[in-house]
């Protein structure tokens, strides 16, 4: 016990490495040692005892032992251990394991208070856990995915929220409107299988990195958890794409290494597409500051996949983002003709596009002139005077200038030629570098920092992979932005978000929408975006997740007990959970910290019954309202 207690000791030193409580915040200590942090390192290094234990001495150089250290906290369950003895107190345990322990199903409940503000500096490492995450073996999950119940509907127009009257549905009676679904995006996913599956043409998600600074609660989200909470999803989503189909997931480097062979399995080698690279953010600002440690991280990654071999993308061209290299291919071509001219540059002549083509009896109307230019760009020249070599006087009729900023020139005749070759349209790559991320806060009227995309982006993506009235899916919906550009350029959207962001939230945006905001896209000459349409809004009735909301919004112990009171009468507690431990250690949970206390209780709670399901509409302790009824029975076209 002693090693236990020095390097306790040493590690509340440094205060970031402790909460308000007095605890070690493991899941801080364990990332540090991840990544070598110099401070952790160092301060390991001031005792001896702890030196001579996590460190091997090498020619007098000694070399952290990372393996060892990190077996040492998680394997002896260091570290706030007092909670785990607690659990086994009460008898929360499955077959001798802990839930988390068992990477097969995992729900994720984020505090609405701070995943907007989850960081890496310093100071954000004093903040408490930022999202809590529960991992259930597949022999607890019984009703789970099933369908739920769907509650405060609303319909959405230009003229303002409107109740709900029925669902919009085409010739084959299938749902034609746009969906705004709140609740647990798994299982909002399964209660779209009836309806959607097959219909859906394209799914974008932007889900959690899993960087440092998305810790989960207690720990670190490990990738094993991570990857169990990505893959539940991704199947569940991918039943809903039609044949034609595809999916794109926009992840950075922290996560691409372990998401990509996961995709592999989950949708089959043979069907990825692309993994492209996009620009994110500029090479300049805070990011330069440690340029000297590390090259600064401005791309991302969208990984493409298609649902089967039918699928096609739309090939298109954008202007080019490259034009200092293909201008400077053709430099090469040119000064090769200033060294060697031949006869043909000797003889050339200029004359004007629609001379030319009326002189060989060629249409010569706007459509066709546009055609002739793009066809014989490397011909088509415009000529200019420039007065910034009107000095040199130049008297070669050919001759290539050099300007102070080592910019090169083609001149001509006494003046600059311009080709069009250089200026013309190139088709998308997977190099995207040409998109703006500066002043997002701007789009849609709305704001969430770090995790907005540009409207451009998801415009580019939306319109590569889908055509009109097509459905695009996003169960990761954040502030809107792929409902928004789906809505603003003639698609159909289904979105999912459990978070509500007050005046940021999604429901906002799309409202700012729908009444003609004129951010983004909306200005761009092929959306000339006006307002106009409308959306339908739903909710998954909920049951315990009522329960887990008002334990995250507790604020002290007294609290969390009241709301323990209630759920042993109204909620549907664990199967294993002995209610007369609990209460005869209740002391002991009161001497908890205040996190492991909200952990405890949402524990407790029976998963399967988080919202209810279709099965129990019926079910009057679930007092299901008959509006309820019938929207519910109207979405899943069930009888009255």
């Amino acid at each position: 016990m002693k090693l236990y207690e020095t390097l306790e000791k040493t590690l509340k030193k440094e205060p970031n490495f402790v909460t308000d409580f007095g605890e070690i915040k493991k899941w801080v200590i364990i990332t540090k040692a991840q990544n070598h942090d110099v401070e952790l390192i160092s301060l390991l290094l001031e005792d001896e005892e702890l030196k001579e234990k996590f460190f091997i001495k090498i020619k007098d150089v000694f070399v952290f032992n990372q393996a060892l250290f990190l077996q040492f906290i998680e394997q002896k369950n260091y570290l706030n251990d007092s909670y785990t003895a607690y659990k086994n107190k009460v008898g929360l345990t499955i077959d001798g394991k802990y839930l988390n322990q068992r990477n097969e199903l995992v729900l994720v409940w984020p505090f609405k208070d701070c995943v907007l503000e989850g960081g890496q500096s310093r100071e954000e490492e004093k903040r408490e856990e930022i999202f809590f995450n529960e991992t259930l073996a597949q022999d607890e999950i019984t009703q789970l995915l099933e369908p739920k119940i769907l509650t405060s509907a609303k319909r959405f127009t230009a003229e303002g929220e409107k109740p709900f009257d029925q669902f919009c549905r085409n010739e084959q009676g299938k749902i034609n409107d746009n969906l705004i679904i709140k609740g647990n995006n798994l299982l909002a996913l399964h209660s779209l299988k009836k309806e959607f599956t097959g219909r859906v043409k394209l799914i974008y998600i932007d889900p959690p990195y899993n960087r440092e600074a998305d810790a989960f609660y207690n720990d670190k989200f490990k990738n094993s958890t991570w990857l169990t909470f990505m893959k539940n999803r991704l199947e569940g989503a991918f039943a809903l794409l039609n044949d034609e189909g595809f999916i794109c997931i926009q992840i950075d480097d922290y996560q691409l290494g372990y998401l990509l062979p996961l995709c592999d399995e989950v949708f089959n080698r043979e069907n990825r597409v692309n993994i492209i690279s996009v620009k994110m953010s500029e090479s300049s600002g805070v990011k330069m500051a440690h340029v000297d440690k590390k090259l600064p991280k401005i791309k991302e990654f969208i990984l493409v996949y298609r649902k089967g071999l039918k699928a096609r993308l739309n090939p298109f061209k954008i202007k080019k983002s490259d034009q200092g290299q293909k201008l400077n291919e053709y430099l090469e071509y040119y000064r090769s003709l200033i060294t060697n001219p031949t006869d043909e540059v000797k003889d050339w002549n200029i004359v004007s596009i629609v001379k030319y083509l009326r002189e060989n009896n060629l249409p010569n109307d706007t459509e066709s002139i546009k055609k002739f230019q793009i066809e014989n760009a490397d011909n088509v020249v415009y000529r200019t005077n420039n007065k910034s070599f009107e000095k040199l006087k130049i008297k070669d009729r050919l001759a290539r200038v050099i300007s102070k900023r080592g910019l090169e020139y083609i001149w001509w005749e006494g003046k600059q030629m311009l080709f069009l070759s250089d200026y013309i349209e190139e088709y998308v790559c997977d190099l995207w570098t040409d998109i703006s991320t500066i002043n997002l806060n701007k789009e849609g009227g709305v704001d969430l920092e770090n995790g907005k995309k540009p409207e451009k982006l998801l415009k580019r993506i939306i319109e590569l992979t889908t055509e009109k009235m097509d459905i695009v899916l996003d169960y990761h919906l954040g502030s809107g932005t792929t409902a928004a550009v789906a809505h603003k350029i003639n698609r159909r959207f289904i979105g999912i978000e459990q978070l509500d962001y007050g005046e940021n939230d999604c429901t906002i945006r799309l409202n700012n929408v729908i009444g003609g905001d004129n951010s983004g896209i909306s200005a761009d000459e092929d959306v000339k975006w006006q307002g106009g349409g409308s959306y339908i809004y739903l909710e998954l009735k909920k049951y315990n997740q009522t329960f887990i909301e008002q334990i995250e919004k507790a604020k002290d112990t007294d609290e969390l007990i009241v709301i323990w009171q209630l759920m042993k009468s109204k909620s549907f507690l664990n199967y294993n959970v002995d209610l007369k431990k609990q209460d005869a250690h209740i002391e002991e949970f009161k001497a908890l910290i205040m996190a492991e206390q909200k952990q405890h209780l949402v524990e407790l709670l029976d998963k399967n019954q988080l919202y209810v399901n279709l099965s129990s509409i019926n079910d009057t302790d679930f007092a299901v309202t008959a509006e309820e009824k019938r929207v519910t029975n109207d979405f899943y076209q069930l009888e009255k």
